[in-house]
């Protein structure tokens, strides 16, 4: 089975969670994963405004810009669009199950129409240098994920696609919502590590229910990469052992605390532009795991750090009631 020499690993795009602050918090935390923004639909990012849409810092790359849509010319445009931006790849969402996306006609419903998801991958080939990758489930409803995931990759694969990311369940667009649709159908990884056996020189990453490095290493000898959703966010102390764990590289910074102290310009920059402290601490509710005085620091940001004028003091106070581990205590 052929692999990638180097693994692959990277930060799930999620509605309302992956912003522009919380890509910049998990880059101070991790220098290889690759991160991704929410999905952003192709009527917003033609018709949208593009820089609050698609403006990103430049310490985030290598960032994915995730995109929503069915129709190929505008889903080219997009592409096109945030290749402009700077991103260093395109992603098509095949995997959303929500109601809102059905009715767009994009997302996981497009599992039933490969031919048309790889027209879509085609033409935006066809308008971007940057790589197109495409994110899907294992099927839909009552389809057969043997067959479905097979004619859904080999349309993208013979479309150009440069990688597939699969989510290892199956979306029920019909009895689940889009929250049970994350957890009540069968994970089933052993699905696509033989989409990977039969399909060895295509780059396959797998998503879904992993919940730690340690199991990410563990898939990484079947497929060639590995996508971490809500273990990333909910407990972003995880994201301090990718890069020991996974490249034999040292992480950015050696605790917690000093990735967050790292933040404060950042911080200090987008207060002088409006923003709200909690726009961005919101995203570091989960960032000390079993350290004395974690409880302490989420109150800290839920009653201080919300308030309009709080700023870098009232966060550097925050961390003052948290004791100090390294990065790699926090990790074990």
């Amino acid at each position: 089975m052929n692999r990638l020499s180097t693994p692959i690993f990277s930060v799930a795009p999620m509605m309302d969670w992956t912003d522009r602050h919380c890509r910049v918090f998990h880059r101070a935390l991790t220098r290889r994963a690759l991160l991704y923004t929410e999905m952003v639909t192709t009527g917003a990012v033609i018709h949208g405004n593009r820089e609050r849409l698609l403006g990103f810092d430049a310490c985030e790359h290598p960032v994915a810009l995730q995109l929503g849509g069915s129709h190929p010319r505008d889903l080219a445009e997009s592409a096109k669009i945030g290749e402009g931006f700077g991103y260093d790849e395109i992603n098509l969402n095949v995997g959303c199950p929500s109601d809102r996306v059905q009715d767009g006609r994009f997302g996981a419903c497009l599992m039933a129409e490969p031919q048309l998801v790889g027209e879509c991958v085609a033409a935006m080939k066809a308008a971007v240098r940057v790589p197109v990758t495409v994110k899907c489930r294992i099927g839909i409803d009552d389809q057969d994920p043997e067959r479905a995931l097979d004619d859904l990759a080999r349309s993208v694969v013979t479309a150009g696609a440069d990688a597939l990311i699969v989510h290892a369940r199956k979306a029920w667009l019909q009895g689940l919502s889009p929250k049970e649709n994350r957890d009540v159908p069968p994970l089933d990884y052993d699905r696509v590590y033989r989409l990977k056996a039969a399909m060895p020189d295509v780059t396959i990453a797998i998503n879904g229910g992993i919940a730690s490095i340690e199991e990410a290493r563990g898939h990484l000898q079947h497929v060639d990469g590995v996508m971490l959703g809500r273990a990333a966010y909910q407990e972003p102390w995880r994201l301090l052992a990718v890069d020991p764990e996974l490249f034999d590289a040292p992480p950015p910074h050696a605790s917690m605390h000093e990735a967050i102290e790292s933040l404060f310009p950042y911080i200090e920059k987008e207060r002088a532009r409006g923003t709200r402290l909690h726009s961005i601490t919101r995203h570091m509710v989960g960032a000390f795991h079993g350290v004395a005085g974690a409880r302490a620091f989420r109150r800290a940001l839920a009653e201080t750090c919300v308030k309009p004028e709080a700023g870098i003091d009232e966060l550097r106070a925050a961390l003052r009631l948290v004791t100090p581990v390294s990065a790699a205590s926090v990790a074990a």
